[in-house]
């Protein structure tokens, strides 16, 4: 049978990537000691690189973001029915006051 994987929380994680980046324990007796592949480490370590950014941005709940986002695109579509009902009404108010002077002008049938 194989190995059983071992699944990492996302703190034991930083903490495995800490020892190498202040402890300067070397990678590979890092993945010696917990059985991690080399390329799991450098994986972890592109993702910790590649998103360390969110780290200095504001402390804004990225739920709220997506949320503020998801109403100023629904109010922009109302804005843009409401524009397009508003034009289809004026169309149909001239065509029936067309159509009335039409109907009297030729009479009841």
């Amino acid at each position: 049978m194989g190995k059983e994987r071992k699944n990492y929380s996302p703190k034991e994680k930083m903490a495995i990537l800490k020892r190498h980046l202040v402890e300067k324990v070397r990678i590979s007796d890092l993945c010696d000691e917990l059985g991690l592949h080399p390329t799991v480490f450098y994986r972890w370590q592109t993702q910790f690189f590649e998103n360390g950014a969110r780290a200095f941005k504001s402390s804004e709940d990225p739920r709220s973001a997506t949320l503020e986002k998801k109403v100023s695109e629904l109010e922009e579509k109302l804005s843009r029915k409401n524009k397009v009902l508003s034009e289809l009404m004026e169309e149909h108010v001239a065509l029936n006051k067309i159509l009335g002077r039409f109907e009297r002008r030729l009479g009841p049938p």
